[in-house]
């Protein structure tokens, strides 16, 4: 009988040190994401910088002709490129902070996302 109890004892006692041991180990990770290119996507949607002249103004974009010495390549914000000056269009939305007055010729810098294929600024201040 005493040898019995013991047992139960000992039993008892390692089904309560596996389930502490269970319940300490961390849970298991799940991806929710339910689109494969999230990634991919995520880092398009990377911020970007360029400087340079504005050429032209309309009522929801603008276009920058980008400084000599600039290119945007994605995951460097500046490269040097010795050909002629390159120009790039970009989307004014709700969301946009414009710092000063959008004129030809006027300077700029922009921060900018792509989005689906179209350059949509986040901020741009302008310079005189």
């Amino acid at each position: 009988m005493m040898n019995s109890a013991r047992q139960i004892a000992v039993s008892a006692l390692a089904s309560l040190i596996l389930v502490a041991a269970v319940w300490a180990s961390p849970p298991p990770t799940v991806n929710h994401s339910t689109h494969p290119s999230a990634t991919d996507e995520q880092a398009s949607a990377q911020p970007q910088s360029v400087s340079g002249k504005i050429t032209s103004v309309a009522k929801d974009s603008f276009t920058l002709n980008l400084a000599p010495s600039q290119t945007v390549t994605p995951g460097q914000q500046f490269q040097q490129e010795p050909s002629s000056p390159k120009s790039m269009t970009f989307l004014i939305d709700k969301n946009t902070a414009v710092e000063g007055s959008l004129k030809v010729n006027a300077n700029a810098d922009v921060t900018y996302r792509e989005e689906s294929g179209n350059n949509v600024a986040i901020s741009v201040r302008v310079t005189p």
